[in-house]
C-alpha cells in the first residue's frame, strides 16, 4: 500500500479522506503517526488554494512521500469575501469560533437577508514526489442567519444556512451537512480526479 501523509490532525477529515484513498491502493497516515510532530507552517497564501499547497509541500518536503492537505473557510459576498483565508483567526489572535460568529454577526447587523449571500469553500491539494499534483475545490453557497442556531458542527455552522435548506449546519445531522458540504464536493471532486 502507497501511504499518502495528511497535514490534518482532525480525525474526521482523515477517516473520510482515507476511505477514497483506499479506492485506489493507498492508505491515508495522518503526520503524527508518521511521526512529523514538531510541526508549524505560516499560512501566507492569499487564497486557499496557495494555503493547502503550501501545507502539502511543506511536508511533502519534510517525508518524499505523496502529501494531502486542505484549506477552507467560509467567504461573505456584502463584507467583500471576508473572512476567506482568515476564517479560523478573523476576530484576532487567540479567538474562539464563538468569537468570530459574534464578530461576523457585527459587521451584517444591518444587512438584508436578500444581500447575505456566502459560501463556504474547502480546496484539498495532493501532491505527489515526482512533482504532479492535484487541486480540488469545493463550493456550498448558501446565507448567513440573523443569529446563531444549532449545537451541532464547529466554526460558522451556526449562521450558515446553505441554499436549499431553512435550518444551519449547526442545525443539521452530521449526515445531512456531509450531503451538501464544501468538503463533501471537494472530497468527491479529488476521488474523480484520482480515478482519471
Amino acid at each position: 500500500m502507497n501511504k499518502v501523509i495528511l497535514a490534518s490532525r482532525n480525525e474526521g477529515k482523515i477517516r473520510e479522506i482515507g476511505e477514497i484513498l483506499s479506492k485506489f491502493g493507498m492508505v491515508a497516515v495522518s503526520r503524527d503517526d508518521y511521526g512529523i510532530d514538531k510541526f508549524e507552517v505560516e499560512e501566507t497564501g492569499e487564497t486557499f488554494e496557495e494555503n493547502s499547497y503550501i501545507k502539502a509541500k511543506a511536508i511533502l518536503d519534510i517525508a518524499g512521500v505523496p502529501t494531502i492537505a486542505d484549506d477552507s473557510g467560509l467567504e461573505v459576498d456584502c463584507i467583500g469575501g471576508r473572512p476567506g483565508v482568515y476564517s479560523a483567526r478573523f476576530a484576532g489572535p487567540g479567538c474562539t469560533p464563538y468569537d468570530n460568529n459574534v464578530k461576523l454577526l457585527g459587521l451584517m447587523k444591518h444587512i438584508p437577508e436578500e444581500e447575505r449571500t456566502a459560501r463556504f469553500v474547502s480546496v484539498i491539494t495532493m501532491l505527489f514526489p515526482d512533482g504532479r499534483k492535484l487541486v480540488a475545490r469545493g463550493e456550498c453557497k448558501g446565507r448567513i442567519a440573523e443569529e446563531m442556531r444549532g449545537e451541532g458542527g464547529f466554526g460558522y455552522d451556526p449562521l450558515f444556512i446553505p441554499e436549499g435548506f431553512s435550518k444551519t449546519f449547526g442545525e443539521m445531522t452530521a449526515d445531512e451537512k456531509n450531503s451538501v458540504s464544501h468538503r463533501g464536493r471537494s472530497l468527491a471532486r479529488l476521488e474523480e480526479m484520482l480515478g482519471e
